[in-house]
């Protein structure tokens, strides 16, 4: 038996016996079975109970229930066998076949592969106990130790490629797995609505309570003064203070209608009805995956009309993580034609040579969903050009893929990037088909023939290279050296022979970029063998070298790499998803910051922020932060603003004792460069972060900045660690909410969700996460809205998810048109509850002044139950379902109507009060006007017409006449169903009346309908009608005056788009897809998107799988601090001496150029 000691942060030290099931399980290790479900049989009732009660007009209906039912007031043995994942336990040894996931965190022992190489697909994540890129142990075996490290685990979540088989030592299973310790728990969330609600419905109990003291008070003095007149009609209670004490509660009751339990069902109602909009939404299906967009939750709909902050994944979300190889530049000649072009000539049917996609019939091993346009390539290969031929010959041997040949011309390529995979896939149906690797040979087939070349080393490509060589010795013996990367890093190493043709291929190149393409440079080398035996012996001593062994191969790798023979170069697409760019641009006009979080490299990432406009050139900066300490991120970020100024007095004190006339300049000098802030002239510094040995604390809320110009911030895992740390997340959170776009790039899944909650903890502003693999579930947890994209890499993101479909496109559609509609429905519905509910509730409360406070009910007790159930329950429901202010098309033409959600402009504190109000209004009105008009009158038979009765009816008539009118005044949209909901309850509630003020139910049960002949003796009664008229006109006319005041004077975009609307006669526009051209100076690099490591596994014999990234700074401008790095524009760099942007020149800049910080000094 082995034994495996793992030293692990939360334990102190882990045994594990291989096979020893038995001794294993006397540690108790968790089991491999993981339950994601949000309850079981036995915390089903106590957590939901708990979820519910956080609503606290929960707590406040399960009182009233308690009071209104008071009667006082109404592998084993050495064999295989077959087991399933959740059986697992720590120290079994399992056997994973090729395609199949990895069960749990394995110890790797053997493959099926005679040189151990193995492609593991795998994410890189942090330090432990949630960080998958360290690993230490060891392993006893033969009384030898031998040193365990990360490179030899093989993580739970991992796809097994290139491997027929493999066994493993299960380490960590379950829960315990560093996949697992990187999800998010799975928490309640609600909206903010329901948040406000809560805070609502404290000022409405403490409302309730309020006005029955005043009506207990009332009690008490009425019965000390007046009550003894009244005992032959009314029963006295001799003590007062106890008649007063049951006033307080009987009126507890009859008031807490101010929040009933119908708006808490009604509201659960609309975001069911809601929900199912979004799941029947024909428009965000997707016929391709045959997936329909889907609402997870019913619970969280409005929430989507409210987002302000977008993170997203790229690689699966904003990309279709596929490569195309588009065009290329070989000798000066271009090749290629852009995929629009292709398109219009076929639709002006031009001729078939310039349409059809090339033939690669005559290539056997030819890639059938390979496509090219251009047949003068072809052309070029068939005619053996020598400058053809080698351009696909070092595609075919320049790279780290790994070939998968299942059986004979069937060929999968194991890339450990799309865009390295897409260069090889070219190479292979132009001819030049690479077949096969081991550590020593490459071999390809070259227009039919196969050859192997010895490959003799591989220069790995790193984020400071920015280009990967390999050296291979061809079957006639001949030495070459081939070499892609950058345009900027491989032009200075180009031979002087060359300075024609490399002019020719910038314009290429400047074209290639000015598509969105990404490109690359490829450059060649003939080696002398006696140079290259010495070089490779001086090779051999620096990889081996215990001290400054990188600057040694640096040096070397620069000594071998110059003087090279230009071929061309490359231009591959980054295919994103339909509608992506469309789809980001509606969601910015809609005043949306969208950041993207991604573990990809970092010039990956900001190829696509580029590709999907998401930086642009025409921004002032784009900022990188790539530091290595926390020091160096502090100084990007501007957090010690107090040390500026210290070294401002230091510096002042100094050149006073040098030099007065020294002081006016330095001072001048000081001021000048805080007058760079007036890029933010409408910061108001003095609220915002001040040092915490100033200010003691720091702010709850990060108050929005104003920021002249658009600037981009793009910063990479190992800086983004630094930044979250409790002192400076704060400097991070405002330097990148005034940036128009933030990019972080090589994040773990924990730090997207740390991310997520920085912007949840110091921003007053709702949050989505999207995202499509298991590495975004953590923060698809962590935000308020979480959303699932079915992609290829699984259903996790779905599935932890509150909403989900196939494509990014559809979010637009989400937000804009469904998630505006709901919560604009949902805060219209509260409005209108809030309003016919107080109303309702007040009359009671005037009411009391008149019956001697007895809490005696101004309505019929048939009203009161039908109230909310009937007659205003229908028209309410109807509303939020259906209303809408303008349809799906302008909704999508207009983004900016979504920015009043941002707001919480339909419903708020104010929104309430205002709410209040006009009830408080309303009730006085619908109280004393029929008061007045029945007071001392008699009927047009002569008898008496004031009676109680009578006025119980005709009050409750207006009521009910005043809350559909004012519905009407709310509705924008009337539907068949509206009309049928509003004339139905209209009608209902006569029919209902005349019904229970019959003869016959009076005999059935007296004592419940005792108004016997009160609607037939009244309701016909002109001047009843004449009271409900000018009852319903005197409640809503101030509404009316209201929002034609500010309608006219200051209008809302809704408003304003709502009259555009009307005056056009056409429906709105279609949205229109068009590709957009982005013609640019900035050319991006392949190279930097490939991974360090890869070229020392292939050729080392090792374990080949995705290492975690060593994290540099790169090359750093001169001028500029470390590890900042301009990028676009702000680079100012042109390979063939011009100046790319004349405006602007490259000078020390930090991000304190546009940050307003005031000194304390000030």
């Amino acid at each position: 038996k082995c034994n495996f000691s793992i030293y692990f942060l939360l334990e102190v030290e882990r045994k594990i016996r291989a096979n020893d099931r038995e001794y294993n399980l006397s540690f108790k290790y968790a089991t491999n079975s993981i339950k994601t479900s949000k309850y079981n049989p036995f915390t089903f009732l106590p957590l939901n109970l708990f979820e519910q009660f956080q609503r606290i007009a929960n707590a406040y209906f399960l009182f009233l229930l308690i009071l209104q039912v008071h009667p006082f007031f109404s592998l084993f043995h050495n064999r295989l066998i077959s087991e399933k994942w959740m059986n697992v336990q720590v120290g079994d040894i399992i056997k994973l076949e090729n395609n199949q996931f990895v069960t749990a965190d394995l110890l790797l022992l053997s493959s099926s592969e005679p040189l151990n190489l193995v492609y593991i697909e795998t994410v890189c994540c942090e330090p432990p106990n949630n960080r998958l890129d360290r690993f230490t142990g060891t392993l006893t075996f033969n009384s030898q130790k031998y040193s365990l490290d990360n490179e030899r685990v093989l993580l739970r979540g991992c796809t097994l490629r290139n491997t027929d088989w493999c066994f493993g030592l299960v380490l960590f299973a379950g829960p315990e797995t560093k996949l697992m310790q990187n999800c998010g728990k799975s928490t309640f969330k609600r909206t903010s609505i329901d948040r406000l609600m809560n805070v609502l419905v404290l000022f409405i109990f403490g409302l309730l309570a309020l006005m029955c003291i005043i009506l207990a008070v009332g009690n008490g003095i009425w019965e000390n003064h007046a009550g003894s007149k009244f005992k032959a009609f009314l029963p006295r209670e001799e003590n007062t203070v106890f008649s007063a004490f049951l006033t307080f509660w009987s009126y507890i009751i009859i008031l807490n209608t101010v929040v009933p339990i119908s708006l808490y069902v009604s509201m659960e109602v609309i975001r069911l009805g809601n929900s199912y909009y979004i799941n029947w939404d024909r428009t965000m299906y997707h016929a391709g995956s045959d997936t329909p967009a889907e609402a997870r939750t019913t619970t969280l709909n409005e929430e989507l009309g409210q987002i302000k902050y977008i993170f997203s994944d790229k690689t699966g979300t904003l990309t279709q993580n596929i490569m195309t190889f588009n065009k290329c530049s070989i000798n000066g000649k271009s090749y290629g034609q852009d995929q629009s072009v292709v398109g219009e000539k076929q639709s002006l049917k031009q001729s078939p040579g310039e349409m059809t996609p090339v033939d690669f019939s005559f290539n056997r091993l030819a890639d059938p969903k390979f496509l090219f346009y251009d047949h003068s390539l072809v052309e070029g290969v068939k005619l053996e050009l020598p400058d053809v031929h080698a351009f696909f010959r070092l595609l075919a041997l320049c790279h780290t893929v790994m070939a998968e040949e299942k059986r004979e011309g069937d060929l999968v390529y194991q890339a450990q990037s799309p865009d390295e995979g897409a260069l090889v896939t070219a190479a292979r149906n132009f001819g030049f088909v690479f077949r096969s690797r081991s550590p020593e040979t490459v071999t390809i087939e070259e227009m039919g023939i196969q050859r192997t070349y010895e490959l003799l080393a591989i220069l790995d490509f790193n984020n400071v290279r920015k280009r990967m060589s390999v050296i291979v010795r061809n079957p006639e013996g001949k030495l070459s050296l081939y070499c892609k990367g950058a345009d900027t890093i491989i032009y200075e190493r180009l031979h002087p022979s060359c300075s024609e043709v490399m002019k020719v291929t910038t314009e290429h190149l400047n074209e290639f970029a000015g598509e969105g393409l990404r490109t690359l440079v490829l450059a060649y080398k003939d080696l002398d063998e006696e140079y290259f035996s010495e070089w490779k012996q001086r090779h051999h001593e620096s990889s081996v070298a215990l001290e400054d062994r990188e600057e040694k191969l640096e040096k070397l790798y620069e000594e071998i790499e110059k003087d090279m023979m230009l071929i061309g170069a490359t231009a591959v697409e980054d295919k994103l998803q339909d509608g992506v760019t469309q789809t980001l641009e509606q969601l910015a006009k809609a005043e949306i910051k969208i950041w993207v979080l991604t573990g990809d490299k970092q010039e990956t990432a900001e190829n696509i922020g580029y590709s999907c406009n998401l930086l642009r050139e025409e921004m002032n900066e784009v900022f990188v932060v790539a530091a290595n300490s926390p020091e160096e991120v502090r100084q990007e970020l501007s957090l010690l603003n107090h040390d500026s100024f210290s070294c401002y007095v230091f510096g002042l004190f100094c050149m006073f004792l040098q030099n007065f006339c020294c002081v006016y300049s330095y001072c001048l000098f000081f001021f000048q460069r805080d007058a760079r802030l007036k890029m933010c002239p409408d910061t108001e510094q003095d609220k915002f972060l001040i040092p915490e040995i100033i200010l003691g604390n720091t702010p709850k809320v990060v108050q929005d900045e104003n920021v002249n110009g658009e600037y981009g911030l793009v910063i990479n895992g190992h800086s983004l660690a630094f930044a979250l740390e409790s002192n400076m997340e704060l400097e991070f959170l405002r330097t990148a909410c005034i940036c128009k776009t933030v990019i972080c790039c090589r994040v773990t899944p924990l730090q997207k969700a740390q991310v997520v909650e920085l912007v949840k903890k110091y921003k007053k502003a709702v949050t989505l996460a999207i995202g499509d693999g298991a590495n975004d579930v953590s923060m698809i947890k962590a935000a308020h809205i979480g959303v699932g994209i079915s992609g290829q890499e699984g259903m996790q993101a779905v599935l932890s998810s509150d909403f989900s479909f196939a494509q990014f496109r559809f979010l637009q559609r989400l937000l804009l048109v469904h998630g505006r509609w709901s919560y604009l429905r949902m805060c219209k519905f509260l409005r209108y509850f809030f309003y016919k509910n107080f109303t309702f509730t007040f009359v009671h409360f005037w009411y009391a002044f008149f019956c001697g406070f007895s809490a005696q009910t101004v309505y019929d007790e048939g009203y009161i139950t039908l109230y909310n159930l009937v007659y205003t329950a229908l028209p309410v429901l109807g509303m939020s379902l259906f209303d809408q202010d303008v349809n799906a098309g302008w909704s999508l033409e207009y983004p900016q109507l979504y920015v009043p959600g941002q707001l919480s402009q339909y419903f708020s504190k104010r929104a309430f009060m205002m709410c209040a109000l006009h009830s408080w209004y309303s009730s006085l009105v619908l109280f004393f006007v029929p008061y007045a008009a029945i007071y001392d009158t008699a009927r047009d038979n002569g008898k008496d017409g004031t009676d109680y009765q009578s006025f119980a009816l005709i009050t409750e008539t207006c009521l009910t006449v005043t809350v559909c009118v004012q519905l009407g005044l709310d509705l924008s949209y009337w539907t068949v169903v509206n009309h049928l909901f509003v004339w139905g309850s209209l009608g209902m509630f006569f029919i209902l009346t005349f019904t229970m003020y019959t003869d016959g139910l009076y005999r059935l049960r007296p004592s419940s309908f005792a108004f016997i002949g009160t609607a037939r003796n009244c309701l016909n009664q002109p001047n009843v009608w004449l009271t409900v008229a000018l009852t319903a006109i005197l409640c809503v006319l101030p509404v009316v005056v209201y929002r034609f005041l500010s309608s006219q004077i200051s209008p809302t975009i809704n408003e304003k788009v709502r009259y555009k609307v009307c005056q056009m006669k056409e429906p709105a526009p279609r949205p229109r897809r068009t590709r957009l051209t982005r013609r640019s100076t900035r050319r991006s690099g392949y190279a930097f998107s490939h991974a360090h490591g890869y070229g020392d596994l292939m050729t080392s014999g090792r374990y080949l799988r995705r290492n975690a990234l060593t994290c540099s700074t790169g090359l750093i401008p001169t001028g500029r601090s470390p590890g900042f790095k301009p990028t676009g524009r702000s680079a100012g760099y042109s390979p063939v001496g011009r100046e790319q942007n004349p405006k602007q020149k490259v000078e020390p800049t930090s991000l304190q150029v546009f940050r307003a910080v005031k000194d304390s000094f000030f």
